[in-house]
């Protein structure tokens, strides 16, 4: 096995750029080693991996308690420190979903389409790996086995920069995942944690054209702004997940509530949680809606039709229907049939993912085609925009552009391609 400067060994001393050209040239060098291993091999070498997240349960958890009590000493939000928390549960979904992605099919080599020319030549395009993956990730520990996952499964080196929050659990779950990677014939520089927090690192792999193939970026607003506006590279994000339910006249009232309470209360913190509730004027039971989610523990901030349902609704405010609040925090407005809904998702979307409640199949169908997000729902709770739950095992984050891949990328989406063409001789006259 090629030996490569790891994590560990990396010289803490280097200048930024230096460190991370370094850095990526080596993964570079695993990543042809890599690409080079049968489908089998590395999705044996996961197994392994996961194995070892298993066995180093007890030294992964120990790191995210120094983390926890660092990040609570540091003022860190509730929603913050629950992205950071790992227990017993949480570990093992990490275990299981590099499990799950191990046993996915392996999209490289996947012929995509083909077509013969009236000359005689054959042409195919087939999925390849990207390359050299870069994940900027802040408070979220299990980022860490998703996208070295992830990216071994489809072929990539990653080069991995976690947030200070979690410095400990991050060099934690590396450690175990590193150990099976290698105990399969996986090359160590495969998947890589930069060895620093100097936020110029983050500069550095963003302007790292030639050496990063792609950049992901998996946080706070800040953090994906500041990566949209500086990367010289082309990056796969989000920006924001301000998501909508809109619950139309025809919605049933148990399914409503149900799906309103989940999309907003399940885990507020997560990308796919609810920001706003739109009610239809005609929805025969939105002061029951209302009061539901006001006794489940959200604060409401409402226009002046919801807050004359419940004296408990505060005002909201004109950026309220545009902020991600990743708390139990909910702006809920009465609107005037579906085309009112539809004018203000896309006024204040961020096209991450948005839901309509109704038992009418009709409006249903215009709501899914009229509605460009990256996910569009029907009868279910938007906590759903996930990766695993769509079938597509660990994600890499949520995309909610228009080029290469939108929605949860997984394996997929960590792909491209490239044409082979077969001649008999040809030459163009």
């Amino acid at each position: 096995m090629t030996q490569t400067m790891t994590t560990q060994s990396a010289p803490q001393a280097l200048d930024p750029e230096t460190l991370i050209s370094e850095l990526a040239k080596a993964g570079r060098a695993a990543q042809r080693e890599l690409a080079g291993m049968t489908s089998e091999a590395r999705a044996a070498a996961l197994k392994l991996a996961a194995r070892h997240l298993r066995d180093d349960r007890a030294e992964i958890l120990e790191a995210n308690s120094k983390d926890l009590e660092a990040g609570r000493e540091s003022g860190l939000s509730k929603a913050m420190l629950d992205r950071l928390a790992l227990d017993d549960e949480r570990l093992e979904g990490i275990a299981a979903g590099v499990e799950a992605v191990a046993s996915l099919p392996d999209p490289v080599g996947e012929v995509i389409d083909t077509a013969e020319r009236p000359n005689g030549l054959k042409l195919s395009r087939i999925r390849v790996p990207i390359g050299t993956i870069g994940i900027i990730y802040e408070s979220r520990p299990n980022v860490t086995a998703d996208a070295a996952a992830l990216c071994v499964r489809a072929g990539n080196a990653a080069l991995l920069r976690g947030g200070s929050e979690a410095v400990h659990s991050n060099r934690a779950i590396l450690a175990a995942l590193t150990a099976g990677l290698e105990e399969g014939g996986v090359p160590a520089a495969a998947v890589q944690l930069i060895p620093t927090q100097d936020r110029a690192a983050v500069g550095a792999m963003l302007t790292a054209s030639g050496l990063i193939d792609m950049i992901v970026p998996r946080g706070g607003k800040g953090l994906v702004a500041r990566v949209q506006s500086d990367a010289r590279v082309p990056v796969l994000a989000h920006l924001d997940g301000i998501n909508h339910t809109y619950v139309h006249s025809a919605a049933d009232p148990a399914m409503a509530k149900e799906i309103a309470l989940n999309a907003k209360m399940r885990r507020t913190g997560i990308c796919g949680a609810m920001e706003t509730l739109l009610v239809d004027s005609e929805y025969s039971e939105a002061a029951d809606l209302v009061k539901s989610l006001l006794d489940g523990g959200v604060e409401i901030r409402g226009d002046e039709r919801i807050k004359a349902l419940d004296d408990r609704i505060v005002h909201a405010s004109a950026n309220d229907w545009d902020t991600e609040y990743l708390d139990a925090v909910l702006s809920v407005a009465m609107v005037d049939g579906m085309e009112d809904a539809l004018a203000h998702i896309a006024r204040h979307s961020s096209s991450h993912t948005d839901a309509i409640v109704t038992s009418d199949d009709a409006v249903a169908e215009e709501f899914l085609t009229k509605v460009d997000s990256a996910i569009v729902m029907h009868n279910a709770s938007s906590q759903f925009a996930d990766g695993g739950e769509f079938g597509l095992g660990a994600e890499i984050g949520i995309a909610t552009g228009r080029l290469h891949a939108r929605g949860p990328v997984a394996l997929e989406g960590l792909t491209t391609y490239k044409w082979l063409v077969r001649g008999t001789g040809q030459a163009r006259p």
